[in-house]
């Protein structure tokens, strides 16, 4: 045991670099891509620190570019997430017994890792098996990510840090366990630095976790764990497992030692997870944590008061940065009668600036949506639209899959605020807009406050501060990160933590110590150093 309260490295949010023509880094990360593209990878599960290699071999590849081949990944079963638990169960106890400055090490290792030596790499992976532009992969799989593990280290350590009163001849203590079993972490697509942060954080306090990543997300995750590795992760403590949900499902949440999910995805699977953890209850050795960020019907509102320049900004880059696919993307918005003709212009405008390809190309602001299955569905929400006379396309409205899964940026104008694209997720390109009456501001926000069962970002605009006090009231339930003036999306790390309630998830907030507190379970303890030696209280004495 070291003997020594150590104080941590200073820790501040990782600059976002410029990726200027002809800067050290923009050179650098065209080298990457150039070479990621001339190799085809051999991606394995990796199960307590070995690649596991099975017979199901699938094709990775570019959401832009179809046709290339970028690798593959052998799919696993359920003898495999038996396996990753095995693994997860047998590295627990040393690992939740090592001092918390060893595992924080670890953590700040990889964080430097990846702002350092393999910075290109990462935003190589992301950017080719993602379709994210060089911006979007630099804030995603760099700064978020690092910012992700050095702050959890110092949420860490001030949680533990977090110490009760002792009175004369007592010393009382609380200990910050680790969960009673294994975490399941199941990542999502669209930010690499949720599927870093999702396994590690629970990790980082103690635990051992089976990590299943999204299918269209491996080629990242794969880099995220040869990472880990290098920065001295022992065998065991993160098991990355390629696997079908189903597959994963069956195992995990009908095992004894289940303790805990963290997970980002769809509201429905969500829910049906939530449900299948109350059906088997009954077999666990505790009551498992589950902390879940699920889906956005993410709003713009604007009052007459507002800058119309600064609402069409909010909503060209709220709405269509890495194609709509943020789960706070803006994807509704309210806008007044007479900041509407100034809006649209400005936003035509914008959008027709905005070339749409390959991330290759560094000009290009839009890229592919992340498969042929999300652009079907997205595709057929703009199909419908063009179809129904109550709803008018203003921008874009076209996709092409030959090449790549392109889609336009897609502003729909409608007259009724509960039209289908004004409720439901759609987790792509495409914005709804109801513009409403100036005198009708206050009756418009009781409309949002009733369209959608999430409640995970929203914006308001407007310069009358009274305005904003009272909308932000009336609001104060329709989303669990509100910004004012600004795009509802882009929350940072110890600045904006992030998280949404309602149908949105359990608000744990991610980038604060409240969700590394749902992966502990404390143990007070209390020391008595003269012990009584009499039963008697003064209360039984009459003189």
């Amino acid at each position: 045991m070291p003997n020594g309260l150590f104080k941590l490295p200073e820790v501040k949010n990782e600059p976002i670099l410029t990726y200027l023509p002809g800067s050290k880094e923009k050179l650098a990360l065209k080298e990457s891509i150039k070479v990621a593209k001339s190799q085809e990878l051999e991606i394995y599960s990796v199960i307590n620190g070995n690649e596991v290699k099975t017979g199901d071999r699938k094709r990775i590849h570019p959401p832009h570019e179809i046709n290339h081949t970028l690798g593959h990944y052998y799919k696993c079963g359920p003898k495999e997430v038996e396996m990753a638990i095995e693994a997860a169960l047998a590295a627990k106890p040393s690992w939740e017994s090592m001092d918390w400055q060893d595992r924080a090490a670890i953590f700040l290792k990889a964080a430097d890792l990846m702002a350092g030596p393999y910075r290109s790499q990462m935003s190589t992976a992301t950017m080719l098996g993602q379709s994210k532009n060089v911006y979007q992969a630099e804030i995603d799989c760099i700064c978020e990510l690092v910012d992700f593990l050095r702050f959890n280290v110092h949420f860490m350590s001030e949680i533990y840090k977090n110490q009760p009163y002792s009175p004369a001849q007592t010393w009382n203590k609380v200990e910050y366990r680790a969960l009673e079993g294994f975490v399941f972490a199941l990542t999502p697509f669209n930010f690499t630095a949720i599927a870093g942060n999702l396994p590690t954080a629970p990790a980082m306090m103690g635990n051992t976790v089976v990590w299943k990543p999204s299918e269209t997300q491996i080629y990242s995750a794969h880099l995220l764990m040869k990472i880990f590795q290098e920065a001295g992760l022992p065998d065991g403590v993160i098991n990355l497992v390629y696997v079908g949900g189903a597959d994963a499902g069956k195992v995990i949440f009908s095992h004894p030692a289940f303790a805990g999910i963290h997970y980002t995805g769809s509201t429905e699977v969500f829910q049906q997870i939530w449900k299948t953890i109350g059906d088997h209850i009954h077999t666990y050795h505790s009551y498992p944590r589950i902390v879940g960020e699920t889906g956005g019907k993410d709003y713009v509102v604007a009052h007459p008061s507002a800058d119309p320049k600064a609402v069409a900004v909010g909503l060209t880059r709220g709405a269509f940065e890495f194609q709509g696919q943020k789960c706070s993307a803006a994807s509704r918005a309210y806008i007044p009668q007479s900041l509407w003709p100034e809006v649209l212009k400005y936003m035509k405008e914008d959008l027709a600036k905005c070339k749409m390809g390959t991330v290759e190309d560094f000009t290009n602001f839009i890229n592919a949506v992340i498969d042929e299955k999300s652009f079907d569905k997205i595709m057929n929400y703009i199909s419908n639209a063009k179809n129904d006379p109550s709803v008018e396309i203003v921008i874009g409205g076209k996709g092409d899959k030959t090449q790549g899964y392109f889609i336009e940026p897609t502003v729909i104008l409608t007259k009724d605020p509960y039209y289908k694209t004004m409720c439901e997720e759609i987790f792509g390109p495409v914005l709804t807009i109801f513009v409403y009456q100036d005198q009708d501001f206050f009756d418009t926000l009781e409309i949002l406050n009733k369209t959608s069962p999430y409640a995970l970002t929203g914006a308001l605009f407007a310069k009358d501060r009274n305005v904003i006090v009272k909308a932000s009231e009336i609001l104060r339930h329709t989303a669990g990160n509100f910004y004012i003036n600004d795009k509802p999306t882009g929350a940072v790390v110890h600045q904006q933590p992030f998280g949404g309630g309602r149908a949105s998830g359990t608000n744990d907030k991610a980038g604060s110590s409240l969700n590394l507190m749902r992966w502990i379970s404390a143990r007070t303890m209390k020391e008595n150093f003269v012990s009584p030696t009499d039963f008697s209280y003064p209360f039984m004495l009459e003189s």
